[in-house]
């Protein structure tokens, strides 16, 4: 068994093939797994250098299948849980997301009704379009429409798109919502905020993203999975006998060069990448008490303190910003900053780096849906894995495990439609005779 990618996706799909007993060797290109959720060292050449995420990343309580992986890999314990989210606009105006007692969809209207940055019209708004998300989640044309769409048919005014519905979906599907498809916009309204009462919660990592998935922790999987870092393969033959079965877990703009003949090159011309930017900013002093915040009303969407003065912001959807200088990026975020934080204008830039994922996710447009190919492919022995395959997730870390889980599911299905059992290669009549 051959897996070509060691995102999260092929790590998926070796710790589901690994428990079934199968010999599996995933293959990594670069020398570290992770794919676009990894971490590195800032300097590359000094062994000493701090590591850095590539950008930070995040999952919500609802992720059931993202914490089974990380339980699989024995650091379900790594990813510490908020239940209460910050909001900062310009100046300081701070707003919080929290649970009350009540069932949901109740647990979050005391915080919602509380936010001072919105009006009570804007309020009312907010609440009605919350309520309408479970009823239009029933609608067939919702991949037709963008959620902007949805947004202002259901009455949604402008502050309240800019304060609220804006920076939470920008972040979910980085995509803006005149751009997303309503489909998976209210996919994650629905079950990231509404599902239960703590399914809105964030959980974010506690380490280094490469300390979640580091080849130390390989054996997690069992015996016969096996790593092969630096190991770049260029071509899948389904034909040949290298393997029994192969997956490609690979970004959607390297499948076609991977396998030539996969006969999908229409459709996978229909998905277009959206970029992201990470900001590493160190200062001389920490410039606000939160852990997190999302900043409403600016081009930095997301702040994440880091430890010490050293903090990373966020922006998704960043195609106005890709093709500046770094320094310039990074100039306009510390001007942010200053003016969301007070503490921050007091405060020196010691050092930052800017990192840009110029093809960070597919761009979850109207119609796109329906174009998102299983993990079956025309070759019965090659299957597909990605979070850019039809899990029923957007393009996050869920869906990419969500993806290596349906591919591995393929593989033990194809396996026992040999007249095989997965864990031992032995024929099904002869197991237990």
């Amino acid at each position: 068994m051959k897996i070509v990618g060691g995102g999260l996706a092929g790590l998926a799909a070796a710790a589901r093939l690994g428990e079934a007993g199968l010999d599996v060797d995933i293959h990594e290109a670069r020398p570290f797994l992770g794919g676009r959720a990894a971490s590195y060292r800032l300097t590359p050449s000094d062994p000493d250098s701090e590591h850095i995420d590539n950008c930070q990343h995040v999952l919500l309580r609802c992720c059931t299948e993202l914490m089974d992986f990380y339980r699989k890999c024995g650091v379900a314990d790594r990813i510490v849980f908020q239940s209460t989210l910050h909001l900062v606009g310009r100046g300081g105006t701070h707003d919080a997301l929290f649970r009350d007692p009540l069932p949901a969809p109740l647990h979050l209207a005391r915080s919602l009704l509380q936010m001072r940055g919105l009006g009570w019209k804007d309020k009312f708004s907010l609440l009605r379009c919350l309520a309408a998300v479970s009823r239009a989640r029933k609608r067939d044309d919702l991949d037709d429409i963008t959620f902007a769409d949805w947004l202002r048919q259901h009455g949604a005014t402008a502050r309240s798109i800019a304060h609220f519905w804006r920076p939470v979906i920008v972040s979910a599907l980085n995509e803006e919502p005149e751009r997303a498809s309503a489909l998976p916009a209210l996919q994650v309204f629905g079950e990231g905020l509404l599902g239960s009462r703590t399914s809105y919660e964030m959980g974010v990592p506690a380490v280094p993203l490469d300390e979640l998935y580091s080849p130390a922790l390989a054996g997690q999987f069992g015996p016969s999975v096996r790593l092969h870092l630096g190991s770049k393969v260029t071509a899948i033959d389904p034909r040949d006998q290298a393997a029994d079965f192969y997956i490609s877990a690979v970004p959607f703009d390297r499948v076609a060069a991977l396998v030539p003949e996969l006969g999908v090159e229409d459709q996978l011309q229909r998905f277009q990448p959206s970029p992201i930017v990470g900001i590493h900013l160190w200062f001389d002093r920490p410039i606000t008490e939160f852990g997190h915040a999302m900043l409403v009303d600016g081009e930095v969407q997301w702040i994440f303190h880091k430890g010490g003065g050293y903090y990373l912001g966020v922006v998704s959807a960043a195609r106005g910003l890709v093709r500046d200088p770094p320094a310039e990026i990074a100039q306009r975020a510390v001007a942010q900053l200053r003016e969301t934080f007070p503490r921050a204008r007091e405060a020196e830039l010691r050092r930052s780096r800017v990192i840009k994922e110029m093809r960070a996710t597919y761009s979850a447009v109207p119609g796109l849906e329906r174009w998102r190919p299983g993990p079956h492919t025309r070759f019965p022995n090659l299957f597909l894995a990605g979070d850019w395959t039809d899990t029923g997730w957007p393009a996050t870390m869920e869906g990419a495990v969500r993806s290596g889980y349906n591919a591995a599911a393929a593989v033990l299905a194809a396996i026992r439609s040999q007249g095989r059992e997965p864990d031992t290669g032995e024929p099904a009549a002869s197991k237990g005779a």
